[in-house]
């Protein structure tokens, strides 16, 4: 790769391109030779790109992202020797196909896509690796299989949001979360703001969002949030009103010990049958259900500690670092933990449609846009809490 001359709008070279290449750490705009598509691929000319958490991670913490990769079977990503081009969420105009596809668009045509593609017989997760050069530059590849067209009224800006509300959207469906249950959203960064909106559109009614941020807490209300909450001044824990007997074993006993003495002092009443029956109707009282999206050691744990019996937690959050957790917490008070990771074609799908019909709008996350020079100082900002929620990126810019 040979270094860029610093301009900026289109590409100066044939079959070259403009992007932000990531090597140990550290960003450079180059000039790059520009990917081709291959069988059942399509070339996009990239309109937005949207910085994600996990950018964030694979930039700086690179090694543990690599050994992690090897343990998951996936040895090619973030090698720290690599020169990467990030970027995975993302919304294109279709440019050129390649060989054995359906050619189902016209050039110029929006696409959003599944950051998946398949070389040969090898698959690759775009933006994570030299082989699939991510969105933060002119020009991206996708799979036609996982290209979906934008729908007309939806703009660039808000179907850049496809991906990560796909992310938040599969964490509420794995929630299985009924209307009346409370949702408590720990951390309001933005994959805890995506599943506020995705919570407001499933019809729940009661959800309450915790974050040290004041800025954060703005927009956590500003998303549906019904409750929000400074763990500093009020615990999220007492900020909505607990449903049954399951703040503590003792009260949760207690409820037993006078429910079944009730049931069986009615002779020949079959109380253990109506007791499986109330079960699977969904009687037995419950805690809240939590999405931890901090992703920072200790958080998990002080959600054992502090929620009540019988709590579902829903892990979002990416911690990179070797985290230590009190089972016994959680295994004293029943807690189930659902960790949950992407999302998909369908649920991809759905979002865009949900974005088509305006049940969910994101634009209250997006604060910033920068071109491929503002990259770094973008990835600085996020840090910030009280500046950014969600910077997109215009290559064109």
């Amino acid at each position: 790769m040979t270094t860029g001359t610093g301009t900026t709008g289109t590409s100066t070279g044939a079959g070259t391109m403009r992007a932000a290449v990531v090597r140990e750490g550290a960003f450079s705009v180059q000039e790059v030779a520009r990917p081709e598509p291959g069988p059942g691929q399509l070339l996009l000319r990239v309109v937005r790109a949207g910085i994600c958490g996990s950018d964030l991670h694979a930039r700086q913490h690179t090694d543990e992202l690599a050994a992690l990769g090897d343990d998951l079977g996936y040895p090619g990503i973030m090698q720290p020797a690599q020169d990467v081009v990030l970027g995975h969420e993302f919304v294109g105009e279709v440019v050129a196909y390649g060989p054995r596809t359906r050619r189902r668009w016209k050039p110029g045509t929006r696409i959003v896509a599944l950051p998946i593609v398949r070389h040969g017989d090898d698959v690759h997760m775009v933006g994570f690796d030299e082989h699939s050069p991510g969105a933060f530059a002119e020009y991206v590849v996708v799979q036609e299989a996982f290209a979906f067209d934008v729908p007309a009224g939806v703009d660039d800006d808000v179907a850049a949001f496809t991906e990560p509300l796909a992310v938040a959207w599969h964490a509420v469906r794995r929630a299985e979360i009924a209307k009346g249950r409370p949702a408590v959203v720990i951390g309001c960064g933005p994959i805890g703001l995506a599943i506020i909106l995705m919570l407001k559109a499933s019809g729940v009614r009661t959800i309450v969002a915790s974050d040290y941020s004041p800025t954060r807490r703005e927009l956590a209300r500003a998303c549906g949030a019904t409750v929000v909450v400074d763990p500093r001044e009020t615990s999220p824990w007492e900020a909505y009103e607990l449903p049954g007997p399951v703040a503590s074993i003792t009260a949760y006993a207690s409820f037993g010990i006078t429910t079944i003495g009730r049931l069986r002092s009615v002779p020949l009443l079959p109380w253990g049958r109506l007791m499986r029956l109330g079960d699977s109707l969904g009687a037995t009282p419950t805690g809240p259900v939590v999405f931890e999206c901090v992703g920072v050691p200790g958080v998990l744990d002080e959600i054992f500690a502090r929620v009540p019996l019988m709590t579902r937690v829903i892990g979002v959050g990416v911690c990179m670092q070797p985290d230590t957790v009190r089972t016994a917490l959680a295994l004293n008070k029943e807690v189930e933990i659902r960790y949950v990771f992407g999302y998909d074609p369908e649920e991809f799908a759905h979002v865009l449609h949900l974005l088509a019909s305006g049940r969910v709008d994101p634009r209250p996350l997006h604060t910033g846009t920068v071109g491929l020079d503002g990259l770094a100082k973008a990835f600085a900002d996020l840090g910030d809490p009280e500046r950014h929620a969600k910077i997109l990126v215009d290559p064109r810019a």
